[in-house]
């Protein structure tokens, strides 16, 4: 449709039924798909055109604005202020990665200042307790466990009284995985909610169940009432399609989504930016997010010098360092609006030569790093001894580097043609 010179009424027709395509092979309800696919259409052909907009500019304006009904236009409120004494209680289905949301979530807080602890009322799963505190242990976040208690109503309001003492500003409670149709497990969910009386209920929903999602969400919220939802692995290949039929099947919102295996892959969802990375147009917010949660702090006159073309080794180390603080390339490149789709094999091929050129440059001299040209062969043969990398490869880096330098070069001397790009932009 973008490409075409007239957008008419077959043109908006064509676009509904990929709109209905993609988000069936997104694993979306195709109650919903309906719904929304007939809403496009009819407020695309229906609707007066406002002043000074073209019929393509609002017909992507209406696809839009239509997704994000779906998952609520503004982001759900994530207020928590030291000292006030939040409880929150994480449910799912067994196999959702809820133990480990509960950890991200968890450390999503501690790094906003507050003081976290953990309770583990998982008494089904044998060695649940002690995955939960393996965990929590990486970034040092304090779980209270009974491991001979069978009574998780008890842990949890044991838990609750151990935390209320250290004056603890937040407290996670883990609850065991469970399915819609075990009603045992059902009510003993029941049973804690009552106990503890959670300031909210967090739903924890794998992104790639799909179609299953609406049903196991109803049941979920009959049982206990969830206040928002937590979507677990949107970085699967379903990418976070089904979190729509669970926020209809729920009526709350979704608050929060993982996004890796590490326990930082956790951040708060945004409907207008998911909807963004659910039709592919990237996610800027999020990788501004990424940059500073990472504490990535470039001076403005080293990004002078950057797009002057005037930097060292060392710098361009720096540079590598902030960016595998941000996490995996591929999630990075994900963000980017009009992202950069590498295939996996070239992706993976990059992550590799990062790695190794990480090891080079920690091999080399002062001076090395600072004046790349000195780098001869006898040089090369003595970097490549101490990194235990080929020769080639220390050869390779060096080319990168004088590549990236001619690059940022004729950048700067395009002038104007740069000035439209984000990063341009104070």
């Amino acid at each position: 449709m973008l490409r075409m010179p007239n957008v008419d009424e077959k043109a908006i027709k064509e676009l509904v039924k990929d709109l209905q395509r993609t988000l069936l092979q997104a694993d979306v309800n195709v109650e919903l798909v309906l719904q929304l696919s007939k809403a496009v259409e009819d407020r695309s052909l229906k609707e007066k055109l406002p002043p000074g907009i073209t019929r393509r500019e609002h017909v992507v304006k209406v696809l839009y604005e239509e997704m994000t009904k779906f998952v609520g236009q503004d982001p759900a409120k994530v207020e928590v202020q030291p000292g006030a004494f939040r409880k929150l209680m994480l449910v799912g289905i067994q196999g959702t990665g809820k133990t480990t949301s509960s950890v991200k979530l968890a450390r999503f807080f501690q790094k906003r200042g507050l003081r976290v602890g953990i309770v583990g009322a998982d008494t089904y799963r044998p060695g649940a307790l002690e995955q939960l505190k393996q965990l929590a242990a990486t970034v040092e976040i304090p779980v209270y466990g009974e491991p001979g208690n069978k009574k998780p109503e008890d842990i949890a309001k044991h838990g609750l009284d151990h935390y209320r003492k250290e004056k603890t500003d937040l407290v996670i409670i883990d609850t065991a995985g469970r399915h819609r149709n075990e009603r045992d497990l059902m009510d003993e969910m029941k049973r804690i909610a009552s106990a503890v009386k959670p300031d909210e209920i967090v739903l924890a929903i794998d992104a790639t169940i799909g179609q299953q999602a609406i049903t196991q969400a109803r049941a979920f919220h009959e049982a206990t009432p969830v206040g928002s939802v937590l979507l677990t692995k949107m970085d699967g290949s379903a990418k976070g399609g089904g979190a729509l039929s669970a926020v209809a099947g729920t009526g709350s919102k979704v608050k929060f989504i993982g996004t890796g295996e590490r326990v930082e892959d956790l951040e708060q969802f945004v409907p207008t930016d998911f909807v963004g990375r659910l039709l592919g147009m990237g996610d800027l917010n999020a990788l501004l997010e990424k940059v500073k949660e990472a504490e990535v702090q470039v001076p403005e006159a080293k990004v002078k010098q950057f797009m002057e073309g005037r930097f060292t080794l060392k710098d361009m180390f720096d540079q590598m360092e902030n960016l595998r603080k941000m996490g995996p390339l591929r999630k990075v490149l994900q963000m980017i609006p009009g992202g950069v789709n590498l295939p996996e094999e070239q992706l993976g091929v990059a992550e590799e030569k990062m790695k190794a050129w990480r090891v080079i440059i920690q091999s080399m001299t002062k001076k090395e790093l600072a004046e790349p040209r000195l780098v001869d062969s006898s040089r090369s043969k003595r970097i490549a001894r101490g990194a235990g990398r080929p020769e080639r490869e220390v050869r390779e880096l060096v080319n990168q580097y004088f590549t990236m330098r001619k690059m940022m070069k004729q950048m700067k001397r395009r002038g104007p043609m740069m000035k439209g790009m984000p990063f341009m932009k104070k």
